[in-house]
């Protein structure tokens, strides 16, 4: 705790310039990212697919598949543009500065009797700000489900669905943001300097909590979930459960459909007893042993225990995170660099040391990355021992071609971006080999739509 004090006081320097590093990084990261995303554009750019797919994809297919992938690197070099102009406005126009005191004459004026103090000042603050931000990138988010996506044949969402959701996320931020929010500042409020060690202990009851009622109470309210009927599927992924000792309590379908055409497939619930959620998506486009083979490259991280190892790192980096933090939180240059001389509010120095942190976190995410696309590699094996080699082989090609997923990809841009491999390394891994000179056209002409989301096969 000296250190981190002593830390704290050293970062702490009159006339630092904290403003002039966090711009000039963000600077440099879109500027990084952009050159990432052009060596990634040429790549979208090649006439044939690699070697590894070209008995599995055909040429249209492929055409169509990097259309998406330039249409989306396209949209993401404006909306990239969009979101920086908006932090540089944020920042040069003291934008955090003046809705802070702009909230505290709305809470001085209009607040309820007793509805006073810091807590209740970071909420109206808190929820104006999120307010204001959703509503500026109301356009991007309403081009990228009606216009992009709507173009590929991918979105089955409609503008009230779109809108209905668009509230109901604001609700619920409200429900659970102000009292997490409220207990974050209370404890920070009333364990001093130790405070980060308590914040670690709530953050890992939040998670619990998160895991525990997330699929009771929340997830009703966007997706409908429904028992697995009888058949081929339920009894083939029961008896993959048995076989690995898998605590299953019970078996969903979700209705992906709804708004999109993803297809996937994921498990949650507590060590003792777990769900297996399948979208209805991924039974209508592929065989029973297809969809057990991907269940297996699931349950194959559970079985390597790549989900609590990931849970562990996670914690790890919650704590040096806190405990960072406590190193900024009473830095006076920090809060005046960026227009807050008089007062020095908690949830502020977050916001700020969250921007001081972007580089290592950039860091952090690329080597998660790394490890990521290794455990990925480790739960396909998982799956061919188990003998899905060949079903897991022919899912994966199946659904890139009804997600018209990048077939291929520039290794910097990759390393930097993506937790999974590319297919053709998949399929390399798994020593398949094409018995055809095309994909079945079944596949190509199911619903080309199914953007991978989440936790990606």
């Amino acid at each position: 705790m000296d250190i981190l004090q002593r830390f704290g006081q050293y970062l702490d320097r009159p006339g630092f310039p904290w403003k002039k590093l966090i711009i000039g990084f963000q600077i440099f990261q879109y500027v990084f990212e952009g050159f990432l995303s052009l060596r990634q554009y040429k790549i979208l750019q090649q006439p044939k697919p690699p070697k590894t797919l070209e008995g599995e994809i055909k040429q249209e297919t492929f055409d169509k598949s990097q259309a998406y992938g330039r249409a989306k690197a396209q949209f993401g070099f404006v909306s990239g543009l969009y979101s920086q102009l908006q932090n540089f406005a944020t920042i040069y126009y003291d934008v955090l500065p003046k809705l802070w005191d702009l909230t505290g004459i709305w809470l001085y004026r209009y607040s309820p009797k007793g509805f006073t103090g810091e807590i209740a000042h970071t909420l109206i603050f808190f929820f104006t700000y999120n307010l204001i931000t959703t509503s500026i990138n109301l356009p991007v988010s309403y081009y990228s489900t009606f216009v992009l996506e709507a173009k590929f044949g991918f979105n089955k969402s409609t503008v009230t669905l779109w809108v209905t959701d668009l509230f109901k996320g604001q609700a619920l931020g409200i429900a659970l943001g102000a009292p997490l929010l409220s207990a974050f500042l209370a404890i920070i409020q009333k364990t001093g300097n130790s405070f980060f060690y308590y914040l670690f202990l709530f953050g890992i009851a939040v998670q619990l909590f998160a895991i525990t009622i997330y699929p009771i109470a929340i997830l009703p309210l966007f997706n409908k979930l429904s028992p697995l009927e009888e058949g081929a599927l339920k009894t083939g992924v029961e008896g993959l459960a048995k076989r690995l000792e898998f605590p299953l309590n019970s078996l969903f379908v979700i209705d992906g459909s709804k708004r999109s055409a993803h297809s996937n497939a994921y498990f949650y619930g507590l060590p003792w007893k777990k769900h297996i959620v399948i979208y209805d998506t991924l039974i209508e486009k592929s065989e029973t042993e297809e969809v057990v083979a991907v269940l297996s490259h699931e349950l194959g991280h559970w079985s390597l225990s790549h989900t609590t190892k990931l849970f562990g790192i996670a914690q790890i980096h919650m704590f040096y995170i806190f405990a960072l933090f406590s190193a900024f939180i009473n830095n006076r240059s920090l809060y005046q660099s960026f227009g807050f001389h008089k007062e020095f509010p908690i949830i502020i120095g977050f916001i700020l040391f969250s921007e001081a942190l972007a580089p290592m976190d950039t860091v952090v995410k690329l080597l998660m990355n790394i490890l990521s696309r290794k455990f990925e590699f480790e739960a396909d094996e998982f799956a061919v021992r188990l003998g899905y080699s060949t079903e897991l082989a022919k899912s994966l090609i199946k659904l890139q071609i009804q997600n018209l997923s990048t077939m291929d990809a520039d290794w910097m841009y990759a390393s930097y971006h993506f937790s999974h491999p590319i297919l053709p390394e998949r399929l390399g891994a798994l020593g398949w080999s094409s018995r055809e000179k095309k994909a079945d056209p079944r596949a190509a002409d199911d619903d080309k739509s199914s953007v991978a989301t989440g936790r990606e096969l």
